[in-house]
């Protein structure tokens, strides 16, 4: 860490030295710096904050266990707290918890929001033992009308209610009334990392933690990453949603993993886009986001599901090359029970012990049980040559899993953890911030440093060009530079038509991923306009156009009235094809452009000439013709909806069948107008 922070201040000063040659020229003063400050601090800064973001219930938390592959933080579904969680690196023997508690006053705010979701009577003063049986009462009455806990939204709410308050009765001597309490786990007489966590996960003490600060040892932590979960963005309690989106604006915020629900929910909810948004306005992340589509076990099961998320995938994230679909929960307890074996039947007598506790002694089903027979039974992951599963009904949800378990072994645990896709993210995310994240910061700082570093040389090359321009005997010395720079321009010249060449090769043999999607688009907005003309359609709108074409005639025919209906169709298509195009041509040259510009013979170019010699100008050009041809064939393209082939008339044939059919049917209605 001291050669890193050595290199860290160096690279400073060699920024700083930069922005002072900047500021020393008076028509250069003027240039923002701010990108290449921010840029600056990303790459020098001793952490890298990574926060996870998304709705309660999207599985953040369980995603972060996952990913260290420990069980840290508190996870069940509902509105169950609204806790940020940090988690830093440290040594083995160096590990612990720091621990901030709610005050009285927001436990009570948090209370009087739930109850009016509940529409309860106002809590009251939750330091009154009748007030909070009464609370406790209404709670059990909702979550048994409603079937349990986990069945509804409002049943997770009461839920969420009841967690609050009996962590205040547990934890009353930690919190304070108007202030926030902090204690270190020596305080609670923890004596490792493993039961303060035990301790925090609690349902009822998650609930009436503000913050909880977690130093552990894991590699992935290591070179300062901090890993941060935080409340949901759509918490009941308002100033809960607001600590997410105030660390998502946050400049120290480095980079985001998106947690998100459509594998659940089916489409992306107003609050998810929002926060998608908020986090472009951000110039500290940039394109530091991992888009994480949790919960993806539910696709299995259901293919219309599956398929409006891979829409949504390839509508919405084209470009990105940080998708990923996972299942916390297989992926998280598979990587648990691993370590398992059949004397503690799988992890029932140890990991999940205190789940399986139900009230009335009878043994209950943890939620990854009933999720684990359902994979093996209903997913369709498992090849049956591979895997004999059998469910008996004379075994429990419990036995069933021990019987497939014990019968399958080692074999099906690898096979979940595969299909969960946490392996995939973990080395994902492991990759990035082990080998490209600090190559990247660097590249970042590099490229925002480039445009100024061409602004000065292209300054000082100016008054270079000003001193070489005096006399001076030195003609063979300027005949073969002129000779070297000659060649050097040629080099370039063909380094430029290679690019452009396969760049239009890369296009034409669908190569270009980005135009490939435009065309898509394209393609989708034609089909849905086409199904709104065809939706929307009127005969008697067509006879009022075709009236109005011939203001003489008081009716018009049939006949009229078919070729308005034809000529309509036709040109409202062509307005969005003719629109579409001109969309995609400018995005097919917004990205040529820009690769041309990041290309090293257009800078070999700038650093032989000082400019670029017309290139840009000389694309803008193509493209404004390239548009008009691209629309001009959009405008003639649609006429074949006007018009009819050879045969069309031919008697025998379907089409003059059909188009009799539909004189017939036309006429009817035109006759009743």
């Amino acid at each position: 860490m001291s050669e890193l922070s050595a290199q860290s201040q160096n690279l400073k000063e060699q920024v700083e030295s930069i922005l002072q040659l900047l500021h020393q020229e008076n028509s250069l003063r003027s240039h923002n710096t701010t990108p290449i400050q921010t840029s600056l601090e990303k790459a020098i800064a001793p952490k890298f904050e990574i926060v996870f973001a998304g709705a309660f219930s999207a599985g953040k938390s369980m995603l972060i266990n996952a990913l260290l592959e420990r069980e840290l933080l508190y996870s069940a579904e509902g509105h169950a707290t609204g806790t940020e969680c940090k988690i830093e690196y440290a040594e083995v023997n160096e590990e612990r918890v720091v621990l901030t508690f709610l005050s009285e006053a927001e436990i009570r705010e948090q209370a009087v929001s739930l109850c009016d979701e509940l529409e309860f009577t106002t809590v009251g003063n939750i330091n009154q033992n009748e007030v909070l049986h009464q609370v406790f009462a209404d709670c059990l009455t909702i979550i048994k009308q409603e079937g349990g806990e986990s069945k509804s939204e409002r049943a997770k709410q009461a839920k969420a209610l009841m967690l609050l308050l009996e962590g205040f009765v547990g934890n009353r001597q930690h919190i304070h009334t108007f202030n926030n309490a902090t204690y270190s786990m020596e305080q609670f007489n923890f004596s490792n990392l493993k039961e303060a966590a035990s301790y925090a996960r609690r349902g009822s003490n998650s609930a009436v933690l503000k913050r909880i600060e977690y130093y552990c040892y894991h590699p992935l932590l290591k070179d300062g990453n901090v890993i941060i979960d935080t409340p949901g963005i759509d918490a009941p309690v308002e100033k809960d949603a607001e600590l997410t989106y105030a660390k998502i604006q946050h400049p120290d915020t480095s980079a985001v993993v998106c947690v998100l629900k459509p594998a659940s929910a089916g489409d992306m909810t107003k609050e998810e886009t929002e926060l998608l948004e908020m986090m472009r306005q951000n110039s500290g992340i940039r394109d530091r986001v991992f888009y994480v589509f949790n919960r993806i076990d539910e696709t299995w099961y259901n293919t219309q599901l599956r398929q409006r998320l891979d829409s949504l995938i390839v509508n919405q994230f084209p470009d990105s090359n940080r998708v990923y679909k996972t299942s916390g929960l297989l992926g998280f307890y598979g990587s648990q029970i691993k370590n398992t074996n059949s004397q503690n039947r799988f992890g029932l007598d140890s990991i999940f012990a205190e789940s399986i506790k139900g009230l009335d002694g009878k043994e209950e089903t943890p939620q990854f049980v009933s999720e684990f027979i359902r994979y093996c039974i209903g997913s369709g992951k498992l090849s049956p040559t591979q895997f004999s599963i059998s469910i008996s009904n004379a075994y429990s949800p419990n036995g069933n899993y021990v019987k497939l378990l014990t019968e399958q072994g080692i074999a099906l645990i690898n096979q979940l953890i595969e299909d969960s896709g946490i392996e995939e993210f973990r080395d994902g995310i492991t990759r990035y911030l082990t080998e490209e994240k600090r190559p990247q910061l660097f590249k970042n700082l590099a490229d925002d440093l480039e445009d100024i570093c061409i602004k000065l040389k292209k300054h000082y090359q100016s008054l270079y060009r000003h001193l070489d321009s005096q006399p001076q005997e030195i003609e063979t010395m300027k005949e073969q530079e002129l000779q070297r720079l000659n060649q050097q321009l040629q080099q370039v010249g063909n380094d430029f038509c290679q690019h452009i060449n396969t760049e239009v090769n890369s296009i034409i043999n669908s190569g270009c991923d980005s135009f490939e999607a435009d065309f898509h688009q394209l393609q989708s907005r034609m089909i849905r306009k086409l199904d709104e003309l065809l939706d929307n359609f009127s005969v008697a709108e067509a006879y009022r156009r075709a009236t109005l074409s011939h203001p003489r005639n008081a009716t018009a025919p049939l006949m009229a009235i078919l070729v308005e209906a034809f000529y309509y169709l036709a040109n409202e298509l062509e307005e969005v094809l003719a629109e579409s195009s001109q969309k995609l041509a400018y995005n097919l040259f917004q990205r040529l452009t820009e690769k041309v510009r990041k290309s090293e013979y257009y800078r070999q170019l700038y650093r032989l000439l000082g400019s670029d010699s017309g290139i840009e100008q000389e694309l803008q050009a193509i493209e404004k013709i390239f548009s008009h041809t691209l629309v001009n064939a959009a405008r003639v393209e649609c006429d074949r909806f006007v018009r009819e082939s050879p045969r069309f008339y031919d008697e025998g044939t379907f089409s003059i069948y059909e188009f009799r059919n539909t004189l017939s049917r036309w006429a009817g209605k035109f006759i009743t107008m």
